[in-house]
């Protein structure tokens, strides 16, 4: 008895010291100082919780407290935030009702928390997916107060802290969406540590021994890059002391993720990474106005120094990020031959893009920023996707991904106004961006002068003349060129009143049809028609008989007076011993396939040689192979889908249909093989073709399935594919190829 007594008394003390924290950090902050009712939640949320332990032991409170602390001193909120994160759990996991939390804090916190809170699942329909529907919720909420996806990332953040107590299939579920949703989020509020944890936490749990192995790598290095700031820094000193500037010189090394992230896109090893290191000049401005002036006065200053690189001056101070950030950033080459990006800011530069939108309402006290019209701008994008019904779950969250996260340009209207639009925009985007009926009617554009068609990508930087014809009316082909939410919705919007519209006028010629031929208009006869011109539905029938592509004439009347003419017969025939044939045996081959047992989605699945060729499907998009970190996807008919962890196929499935994400391992002996493809390339030799084959075949008996290489202008080329058993097989052969005199690069690639 005593033992509980005094571990209740423990957990209380932890408990009001975590508070007791949480209130010394918001006292030292510069809001209003609102302690009551912050005290007032805290102990609501307490007895709300009372008794409840998290997965690692502690007392549930911890977690909203710890929220509440990162809300506070690492996204830099006030007391309504600080109160919504100490509830933000109480209506999920209590007793407790929107409305109970209204009548005691109010409207605003209520709204917040009932943002936060997740839709109670079942009410949805079978292609809906739960974590899709709580997202949009999210969103919805977050359109009228943005703090509510503020603490939202603040919550993940916490979770991806403390994921290690978690099981391994959440794990993936939780790391794969935040690398999804929430880290692309965290960015495009501007919350630039936050989004370099979260990726990093993500990175450490789906690949734990590629982010050990950079770990060690970056210490091992890191007295060599002391060297090269130490060295790289001192004339830069130098020159600002004698300038008389208030500064701070850091540097700023790239983080595991991105360095990972950047040897899987560029295929390179981690040697072949030369911007681990940037430096940062953060200054005091002398007055404020001077900001501006003093970023340019420094890069004026430095460049004398060090030579410039002549592409790589990027200006974000005149035109800052959608998210708000600035930063002058420079490329120099140093005196050891290696490129050096620095980055100037002044203070308050740095405090935005450390802390994002929040930062800005700390400088507010002197009016609005500019960059409040752009977080507008953004939320009514979030308004405009949510007003477009999308049935899928992954399409829903491709749309966001698209046209939240995209990295912007900046294009001139003829007039020379500047608007920003997402990379990889086209000039189709750019006319819906303006207006609907710019949209709908344009025929083409011209783009610095020069005409190009509506698919055009546009540039940064690009002068953009949208030309029109009131005869133009939108066309379905566009919906695959359009790159943004309003372009697709508007597009979409109009093709279905058009469909609406046809189908109408079908369904009148289809009447007078009927009419004419002295028959009902029933079911049975519209089934007839569909059977004839094999289409599946009424509506599609009536659409095309509107848009005038099916014309009803002798054959329809024929196959309603069941009048079956030659032609129908070998329709008839070939339907049923060529391809009826094949669909049985596909039928009976799939019935074949489907494991009888239930699978526990909590357990890891072990891949055993039996299992992979009996139960499991490997994967078309990533083709992964023993020693791969892979993860298990449990689809609709009950099959288990082996993916990579990285594949982003699986990255998508863990961000909308996580509760069907197995952990899986593999548990294979070198029995069975599995398909690679190595990409080579080098300085062409004669005889290296001989030398590849002979280590691949002769010294390592793999058996090689593949083989294409070209050679142009001496540098060759090649793709291979071969049989292995596993990830090591891989690492042996690509070592032993790497041993050849003129092979520069072995990387093993998906086809």
């Amino acid at each position: 008895m005593d033992d509980i007594q005094a571990k209740e008394m423990a957990d209380e003390e932890m408990i009001n010291q975590g508070f007791q924290d949480l209130l010394d950090a918001y006292l030292a902050t510069k809001h209003r100082k609102k302690v009551e009712i912050i005290t007032k939640a805290f102990n609501f949320a307490k007895q709300a919780h009372k008794g409840v332990k998290r997965r690692s032991g502690e007392p549930y409170i911890m977690h909203p407290i710890a929220v509440a602390k990162i809300v506070c001193v690492e996204i830099g909120l006030g007391s309504t935030s600080i109160c919504s994160a100490l509830l933000h759990d109480v209506v999920e996991d209590t007793d407790y009702t929107v409305e109970d939390i209204e009548n005691i804090f109010g409207p605003k916190i209520a709204q917040i928390v009932d943002g936060l809170t997740k839709i109670s699942g079942g009410i949805f329909g079978d292609r809906a997916s739960a974590q899709t529907e709580n997202f949009k919720k999210l969103l919805l909420t977050m359109s009228s107060d943005i703090r509510v996806i503020l603490i939202k990332i603040a919550d993940r953040l916490h979770n991806m802290r403390t994921l290690g107590s978690m099981l391994p299939n959440k794990q993936y579920k939780i790391a794969g969406e935040t690398l999804y949703i929430y880290a692309p989020l965290a960015n495009r509020l501007g919350l630039n540590k936050i989004k370099t944890e979260l990726e990093n936490l993500s990175f450490k749990y789906e690949h734990p021994e590629e982010y050990k192995q950079i770990e060690e790598k970056l210490q091992d290095t890191a007295a060599a890059r002391d060297e090269v700031f130490r060295n790289f820094t001192t004339p830069i000193r130098a020159q600002l002391d004698k300038m008389g500037i208030d500064y701070q010189i850091v540097a700023r090394v790239k983080s595991p993720y991105s360095i990972w992230n950047k040897m899987q896109t560029k295929n390179i090893p981690f040697e072949e990474i030369y911007d681990i290191l940037a430096v940062r000049i953060i200054f005091t401005p002398k007055n404020p106005e001077e900001e501006l002036n003093e970023c340019f006065n420094i890069y004026v200053s430095i460049s004398k120094i060090y030579k410039p690189h002549p592409d790589r001056l990027r200006d974000w101070v005149s035109h800052p990020k959608a998210n708000g950030y600035q930063a002058l950033h420079v490329t120099l080459m140093s005196n050891n031959g290696q490129w050096i990006e620095v980055q100037i800011r002044s203070e308050r530069m740095n405090d935005v893009a450390e802390q994002g939108f929040a930062a800005h309402w700390k400088y507010k006290e002197g009016g609005g920023s500019e960059d409040e019209g752009e977080l507008e701008k953004w939320l009514k994008t979030i308004k405009e996707i949510l007003d477009d019904p999308q049935p899928d779950a992954i399409d829903f969250l491709d749309t966001i991904k698209l046209n939240l996260f995209a990295s912007e340009i900046f294009v001139f209207t003829p007039k020379g106004e500047i608007k920003t639009m997402p990379q990889n925009c086209t000039a189709l985007d750019f006319a819906f961006s303006i207006h609907t009926f710019l949209g709908s009617h344009c025929i083409g554009a011209k783009v610095n002068h020069k005409l190009v068609p509506l698919s055009h990508k546009l540039q940064s930087g690009d002068q953009v003349e949208i030309l029109t014809s009131k005869s133009q009316r939108v066309q379905p082909e566009w919906i695959n060129f359009a790159t943004t939410a309003k372009a697709k919705a508007k597009i979409l919007a109009i093709l279905k009143r058009e469909q609406k519209h046809a189908q109408k006028e079908g369904e009148d010629i289809l009447n007078e049809f009927f009419k004419k031929e002295d028959m009902e208009p029933n079911s049975v006869n519209v089934e007839k028609l569909l059977k004839y011109h094999k289409l599946s539905d009424k509506d599609v029938l009536l659409a095309a008989l509107g848009q005038k592509t099916i014309v009803l004439g002798d054959g329809d009347k024929n196959e309603l007076k069941d009048k079956t003419a030659s032609s129908s017969w070998r329709k008839y025939l070939t339907f049923s011993f060529g391809g009826g044939n094949k669909e049985t045996k596909e039928k009976e081959k799939e019935e074949e396939k489907e494991p009888v047992e239930k699978i526990d989605t909590k357990k890891v699945l072990k891949l055993t040689e039996d299992a992979i060729q009996k139960n499991y499907v490997i994967a078309e998009c990533c083709h992964p192979i023993p020693g791969d970190d892979v993860l298990g996807y449990l689809d609709e008919n009950n099959r288990v889908v082996i993916h990579k962890r990285q594949c982003p196929v699986a990255t998508k499935l863990k961000s909308s249909y996580g509760n069907r994400i197995i952990a899986a391992e593999w548990d294979t002996h070198k029995a069975l093989s599995f398909p690679v493809y190595l990409y080579i390339k080098g300085i062409d030799d004669v005889g290296l073709l001989n030398q590849i084959t002979q280590i691949i075949s002769q010294q390592l008996s793999v058996n090689i399935r593949k083989l294409s290489i070209e050679s142009n202008d001496g540098i060759f080329e090649g793709k291979l594919q071969l049989y292995v058993h596993d990830v090591d097989d891989v690492k042996t052969i690509c070592t032993n190829l790497r041993k050849i005199n003129n092979i520069k690069s072995v990387t093993r690639v998906e086809d």
